[in-house]
């Protein structure tokens, strides 16, 4: 079992789409067919299964944050109950329902991830029942009986990822729980693994869990990514305790400690046993970088005599290292070259602006390429699924960006020595062909290394490499264009993004620069940047470049220009000379403020070469409540915009930043909401990943949808599932639309009545009309040919009009909304709308027994389909146990839906009216959400609900005789008393029909709920208008219709002859062994005193023979006794002449 994560006491991050979806696609092994495929998959968790680690890690799965292999947070649940009560639970997962035991205790942690899930048989008892422990045991053991009892082949997730073992199912055999299945009168009566097959599915469920979706996904956010971006900090931060002197000893083996550390040292905690390929981390040092040299990189074995001074060119030092760090247990992964120096010159006045053509710069452009060429690749990538394709992409970027860096004469010699290419990886960090099906639901690594960069300037050999991957994840989802067209529509996000693409560190020249740049602060005039206006103070820097990321520093502002003092870029200067326009954007006082610099593009020489970007413009960033900020509006702002002022500064508003302009300044406002005020340490941790991905948001959208499967999305339909896109009003254009209203419930919910209240209610809203099956089964091919000539019908002139559709019994609701929506005729199918769907429930006519609710009940309260749910029992009592079960399971099943309670549907409210007679309910953008995410498929019928173990059958039994109301009434109220516990066989727990009785002329129509008790008798009326389904044909007058588990039509025909007047029945002849002592005694009394034989006298009490033998009875009384039957025989002949000759018919005779 492992830590439960809460909020305030509650379980939290609970998706129910993820929930979902997780089941579907465990249940879809299920559905592979042939011999290999188990009828259900097993799980049984804690002592019942001896703590199998596949059991546990499938409940890990379905249960995500529930069930694992720690011990945190647990406090508040083990104050409640032990932690064996947690692990009470039995499922069995089938193709199209689940079988879930569990115990009261742990009953509300699972509530949340099973009350979504379709065709749920629960076996659960109630608190008072589980008091008894014997009771208890039987009761979880005849639950399991009842699992298995429709099997042959079962599964069982017998290994864990981490722990693979050879399948054995005679262990599983010495599983308590298995053992309990050979107990005789409570269990199966033999043992488990000779009555069924088992196999081993974990191997295939291995497959499943790897598969990412929105909340794996978060894990990795916050989990791998965290502790990815950890490893990135540390080394960082052991950078920056290197000197410009002390770096120089600087070995790859102490530059690497922390990624060698953090990757071994998890690799012997993750328990991975198969060989397949994963990658490594390394850090290299200049020429040591080659091909050769990475190739032969084994991170066990690090260099310890490679040292940045003497890893340049002909053992100078290094100008930039290579570096790779690795999630050991995990699929992030990202490349790096950073460089030893700075590529620019801080401008102190000088004229001279060509630019200093060094290595650091060559390389720097190099890698820039590299950059973008990954980055290409990736956009590429995500729109195409094509790995070839990418790779052409990636490669033509980068020799672009090598002619726009002005660098076309290594073009030929870097064509062959570029290497793209897109790896994906599981899980468990292992890479896996991108062939596989998988391939879309894994985090993919991409990378470009340039090999052996030769020097072309100088002629000094080779350079080394240059690297740079990323990990992304993509999404894409399928839109159906209003012409029926398919397109697709593709995202994607970079998991690694956080990590700084470009870093450098000071050399000895570089500081001497830098610090003649900050003397400019100590001159009182005379300098290029005029008169310091400001002390040094935080700040911010970006630019629009692939390789910046927001960077803390000090500014100083001049009368005529600023100042940046950055740890490793060194002194930044901007004068009048080189700066077009400065744009002060402001929203509010508690915001960030920018500071948007455009510059001519003479600077680049002064610039650092990560601020480099195409539009030449600048952000600095000033903090709200920050030294900088007061000292901008105090002492800079009226300086600056003097009319005297060379500087051209404008207040501006959003409206007047350029699209990438507004980009930066989210990305800094996100920045300082993530994170406390700046801090003096610029590295002390990398920035959160909702600070660095504006666009995150967006992708996690897009991912909800993609994840869930490949079903179409409708286009009109974008606007309200991704809210960043305006919203159209849903209601709007109805037009002439019928609207549709849905009432759902089981049988005995009341639904009637509440139809009839909202007729009486209904005012200024046109007619009414309603479809209600008879009898009481669903077809959607009946449906939607209602709906075809209910269309017709409706063309002429008349007021609007409104169809109202009564579910019948235990249908899917989904199933109905589905056949509305998927009409085959496209006008028939336009000219309709779905206002709401509602449901009833009676608590009282919920359960079966225990917590097992009869089918398809919380399907009828579906999230995203139903939108009101009217409970119609017990309304009077809020507090019963029965009332807040149901209401918790319902609210659990559908968190947004409206409950309105009314005693027997009577609704009397006329807000209530309002929403179940709702134009929107249905459309509502949540409403929208939900379905997308929990039914993929539905627009387009394509959904299956499926169908559950339990099947209550219809029985229509129709007879041409009244019944008796006395023992109609009588044998309806016995009928609960008759119900059997599971598995429930010839139960009846509803009847409805029309029949009349003998003490009236009228017909009535009845219904009786055998759980509650509701008996409903009333004259039949049809002053409604509604559509009846073309009956059966017969000659019968009168019917019922039963619900109930495998009933018998000459079973339903006894219990009906019972509820009529009894007709006499010929009378059988008498014989001597059929007579009663009664009669016996009678003939007695009748003939004691006959004349007796010679030879007896009668003494008045008995009779005597001559020997002196007494005897009760007379001698004769054998003859009495014959001549008794021969008269009595003569009488009933005559009886059945005459019964035969009145002809009474039967019940159910023609």
């Amino acid at each position: 079992m492992a830590g439960i994560r809460t909020v305030n006491g509650k379980l939290s991050g609970i998706n129910p789409a993820v929930s979902c979806c997780r089941l579907r696609q465990v249940q879809s092994l299920l559905h592979e067919g042939g011999s290999s495929t188990p009828d259900g998959i097993l799980c049984s968790l804690g002592i019942d299964s001896r703590y199998n680690e596949g059991c546990t890690e499938l409940a890990k799965y379905l249960f995500y944050g529930l069930y694992g292999r720690t011990q945190l947070n647990l406090e508040h649940v083990l104050e409640e109950f032990p932690e064996e009560m947690l692990d009470d639970v039995i499922l069995l997962i089938k193709a199209e329902c689940v079988h879930l035991y569990c115990n009261p205790m742990n009953y509300c942690y699972l509530l949340p991830y099973v009350s979504h899930w379709r065709n749920l048989h629960l076996y659960c008892m109630t608190e008072a029942e589980y008091e008894d422990e014997e009771a208890a045991e039987e009761f979880k053991i005849s639950s399991f009986v009842t699992m298995v009892q429709d099997c042959y082949h079962i599964g069982v997730p017998y290994s864990s990822q981490g722990h693979v073992q050879r399948f054995d199912m005679f262990m599983v055999e010495k599983w308590p729980l298995i053992q309990a299945f050979a107990l005789e009168g409570i269990g199966g009566g033999s043992f488990f693994t000779v009555k069924y097959k088992l196999m081993d599915m974990s191997e295939k469920l291995l497959k499943v869990y790897s598969r990412l979706d929105p909340v794996s996904l978060g894990d990795v956010f916050t989990e791998d990514v965290v502790n990815f971006e950890k490893q990135w900090s540390a080394f960082f931060s052991s950078m920056d305790l290197e000197s410009h002197l002390s770096i120089l000893e600087l070995s790859e083996a102490q530059a690497g400690e922390t990624f060698r550390t953090y990757y071994s040292h998890g690799l012997i905690s993750s328990n991975i046993t198969d060989e397949s390929k994963s990658q490594q981390p390394f850090v290299l040092f200049g020429r040591h970088s080659s091909r050769e040299d990475l190739k032969g990189y084994s991170f066990n074995f690090p260099s310890e005599s490679h040292q940045v001074r003497n890893t340049g060119c002909q053992g100078s030092t290094a100008n930039h290292m290579i570096l790779q760090c690795v999630a050991p247990k995990g699929p992030l992964a990202c490349s790096r070259t950073y460089f030893f120096g700075t590529s620019h010159t801080p401008y102190l006045g000088n004229r001279n602006t060509a630019q200093n053509k060094t290595q650091v710069l060559l390389l720097s452009q190099i890698y820039s390429a590299a950059v973008q060429a990954v980055l290409s690749g990736i956009k590429c990538y995500s729109c195409t699924t094509c790995a070839a394709k990418a790779k052409d992409i990636a490669e033509n970027t980068f020799l672009m960006a090598l002619d726009s860096a002005g660098l076309s004469q290594y073009r030929s010699a870097l064509r062959s020595k570029c290497e793209f290419n897109i790896q994906a990886v599981n899980k468990q960090g292992r890479i896996i062909p991108l062939t596989d099906e998988e391939r879309r639901y894994v985090i993919k690594t991409a990378s470009m290394t340039v090999h052996d960069i030769p020097d072309l300037q100088w002629d000094r050999g080779v350079l080394g490499s240059v690297v740079f991957s990323e990990s992304f994840l993509e999404s894409s989802i399928n839109i159906q264009q209003k012409d029926g067209a398919l397109s697709s529509d593709s995202c994607y996000t970079i998991l690694t993004a956080t990590v700084p693409r470009y870093a450098c560190w000071l050399m000895e020249s570089d500081i001497k620069q830098s610090e003649q740049a900050q003397h400019l602060a100590k001159k009182e005039e005379g300098t290029c940047l005029g008169t310091a206006l400001t002390v040094a103070d935080a700040a911010y820097v970006s630019s629009s470049s692939q390789l910046s990321t927001p960077e803390e520093g000090k500014i100083i502002f001049f009368s005529e220009g600023l100042l940046f003092i950055h740890s490793q870029y060194g002194s930044i200067t901007l004068s009048k000379d080189h700066i077009r326009t400065i744009r002060f954007y402001h929203p509010d006082f508690g915001a960030v403020a920018s500071l948007f610099v455009e510059y001519e593009s003479n600077v680049f020489p002064h610039f650092p070469f990560p601020l480099h970007s195409s539009d030449q413009c600048l952000v600095f960033a000033l903090q709200p409540r920050s030294i900088s900020h007061k000292a901008f509006y105090s002492k800079v702002l009226s300086v600056w915009q003097n009319s005297e002022s060379e500087l051209n500064l404008q207040l501006v508003d959003e409206e007047h930043l350029t699209c990438n302009q507004k980009n930066m300044h989210v990305r800094l406002q996100r920045l300082h909401d993530s994170q406390e005020p700046p801090v003096a340490k610029r590295r002390g941790n990398l920035k959160t990943s909702c600070s660095q991905l504006p666009e995150q948001d967006m992708f996690l959208q897009h991912f909800a949808l993609s994840s869930i499967g490949q079903e179409p999305i409708i286009y009109d339909h974008l606007g309200v599932l991704f809210p960043s896109a305006e919203l159209r009003n849903s209601t709007s254009g109805l037009g002439e639309k019928v609207v549709v209203t849905i009432i759902t419930g089981l049988p005995g919910s009341h639904k009637m009545s509440l139809f009839n209240s909202l007729v009486k209610l209904n005012k200024e809203r046109g007619r009414l009309l309603l479809y209600k099956p008879d009898p009481d089964t669903f077809s959607a091919s009946h449906l939607q040919q209602y709906l075809s000539s209910f269309l017709q019908s409706q063309r002429g002139p008349g007021g609007k009009t409104r169809l109202l559709v009564l579910t019948p019994g235990y249908t899917d609701v989904l199933d109905v909304v589905q056949s509305v929506l998927s009409h085959p005729d496209p006008v028939v199918r336009a000219g309709f709308t779905t206002g709401a769907v509602t449901a009833c429930v009676d608590p009282l006519a919920s359960c079966m027994e225990h917590r097992f609710t009869f089918p398809k009940l919380l399907e009828q309260c579906s999230q995203g389909i139903v939108s009101t749910v009217v409970f119609t029992g017990l309304t009077a009592e809020q507090k019963h146990p029965l009332m807040q079960h149901v209401q918790q399971m319902v609210r659990s099943a559908n968190p947004t839906a409206a409950f309105i309670l009314a005693e027997k549907g009577a609704v009397t409210r006329t807000e209530h009216v309002n929403l179940i007679l709702s134009d929107s309910g249905f459309v509502e953008p949540q409403m929208l959400r939900a379905r997308y995410i929990l039914y993929p498929g539905w627009c387009e019928g394509r959904f299956a609900s499926g169908s559950g173990s339990l099947v209550l059958s219809q029985r229509r039994v129709a007879f041409n005789r009244p019944l008796e109301r006395p023992l109609f009434i009588t044998r309806c109220q016995a009928l609960k008393s008759s119900l059997r516990p599971s598995p429930f066989r010839g139960n009846i727990y509803n009847l409805w029909g029309k029949v009349r009785f003998s003490d009236s002329d009228q017909l009535m129509e009845v219904s009786y709920n055998t759980v509650s008790g509701s008996l409903n008798i009333v004259p039949d009326s049809s002053n409604v208008a509604r559509l009846k389904p073309v009956p059966k044909e017969t000659n019968a007058s009168y019917f019922l219709v039963y619900d109930g588990v495998d009933l018998t039509e000459d079973g339903l025909k006894d219990w009906l002859r019972l509820c009529a007047k009894q007709r006499q029945m010929k009378k059988p002849k008498k014989t001597k062994n059929t007579l009663s002592p009664q009669e016996i005694k009678l003939i007695h009394i009748t003939r004691h005193l006959d004349p007796l034989p010679a030879g007896y006298f009668y003494n008045g009490y008995q009779y005597v023979d001559i020997f002196g033998e007494k005897r009760s009875l007379h001698p004769n009384m054998e003859e009495f006794i014959q001549e008794y039957i021969t008269k009595a025989n003569k009488e009933i002949e005559l009886f059945n002449r005459q019964w035969e000759l009145q002809g009474e018919p039967d019940l159910f005779d023609p």
